[in-house]
Order: structure tokens, then C-alpha cells, then sequence
């Protein structure tokens, strides 16, 4: 598995990860308007995405498999907030046809590697839906705590869903 920072040339890889797994994702994303998977939609996206993350917004991976280059998972560093906080919001997603198979916690170590070292921060906030057992699983394996939970925290399918709040503090910091 390789892993890199998502790149304006990545938007039809982003677009056949996501249209191949819209069932699979559909329980833990908003409601998507039509062609928001669209190749110029990713192209569009991407661009924007560029702009954030020279800004320090936020920075995007994808982790692809070495022999087809193919979109296996997607793991984002969100809400970059410098300053006293120093913290962000990680979210990921794994391809229907790897669940199972560890390419996604694989992938949540480097990228919090890269939180923690390359940017410096002091927490990774990351939230899950208490009916989403994987992701609680994957973000306790990753060392996250929990901390709380939040009522009606985001609107999911088109219904406002509970979350369980959790994070993950870098070691270094004391």
C-alpha cells in the first residue's frame, strides 16, 4: 500500500472511489446532491482542496495499491486550528472491497504520524456514529479516548445522528 497527499491529478481515481462506493459509504455521509461524484465535481474539489491545505486548512490522503494504483482508502486532516488548540478533525473511508483487510488503520497511522510530526498538532478529534462498530474498533485500536457524546451532531443520510466524540493527544506533549 502506498500512501500520499491527495493532488489535483488524483480526481479520477477520487471520483471512481467514491461512485464504485456510494452504497457502501451511504450510511455514514450527508445526502449528496447528483454529480457530486462527477469527474469535473472532484476536479473542481481538488482544486479547492489545494488551496486549503497551502493555506493550512487541512491535507487529504489516499492510500492506493501499488500494482493498479487504485484507490483502496481516504483518510483527511480537517479544521486545522493553530494557535493555544492546535488540533484538527480526522475523517476516513475505506473501499467496500478492502474493509477488513487493515489498509484503513495502516493508513490512520501515517497520517496521525503526519498530524503529530510534520504539523505539529496536539489533538486529533475524531467522531463516529455509536451504530458504526468498525470505526469505533479502528479508533480504539488507534489509541483514541473517548470523551463524550454529542446529540444530533451531524445530519447523515439526510437524518441528524448522535456521535461519540473521541481523541487522540500526540505523546510528545505534555
Amino acid at each position: 500500500m502506498e500512501v500520499k497527499v491527495v493532488s489535483e491529478s488524483d480526481a479520477t481515481r477520487l471520483s471512481k472511489f467514491y461512485k464504485e462506493n456510494e452504497e457502501h459509504l451511504r450510511a455514514w455521509e450527508p445526502l449528496r446532491e447528483r454529480g457530486y461524484h462527477s469527474l469535473e465535481a472532484w476536479e473542481q474539489r481538488l482544486q479547492e482542496w489545494h488551496v486549503m491545505r497551502k493555506n493550512g486548512n487541512s491535507v487529504h490522503f489516499i492510500a492506493t495499491l501499488p500494482d493498479n494504483n487504485e484507490v483502496v482508502a481516504i483518510c483527511s486532516l480537517t479544521n486545522i486550528v493553530r494557535g493555544p488548540f492546535l488540533a484538527c478533525n480526522m475523517g476516513y473511508a475505506v473501499s467496500y472491497k478492502y474493509e477488513g483487510r487493515g489498509f484503513m488503520k495502516d493508513l490512520c497511522q501515517k497520517v496521525i504520524e503526519h498530524a503529530f510530526n510534520e504539523l505539529s498538532l496536539n489533538r486529533i478529534m475524531a467522531n463516529y456514529m455509536p451504530s458504526n462498530h468498525r470505526s469505533a474498533t479502528l479508533l480504539k485500536s488507534l489509541g483514541f479516548c473517548e470523551e463524550g457524546e454529542a446529540k444530533r451532531y451531524l445530519k447523515i443520510n439526510g437524518v441528524w445522528e448522535d456521535h461519540i466524540l473521541t481523541s487522540l493527544l500526540n505523546p510528545r506533549n505534555t
